[in-house]
């Protein structure tokens, strides 16, 4: 896996994360913008061929 997969994935992992506390926690506004950024990066990983469903822990 290259630097690009590897540093995509790995903000995918963590916006998930963010946006599954702010859920838990009802920061409605946060939610929105981790929704956002895991939206963005969900269309970068497609724009690169990047296998999200297929990557661990994701």
């Amino acid at each position: 896996m290259d630097a690009f997969t590897a540093g995509l994935l790995h903000r995918i992992r963590a916006a998930q994360t963010d946006l599954t506390r702010a859920r838990e926690t009802g920061d409605d506004f946060l939610a929105d913008v981790e929704q956002a950024e895991l939206d963005d990066l969900h269309r970068l990983a497609a724009e690169h061929g990047v296998e999200v469903a297929a990557a661990p822990g994701v």
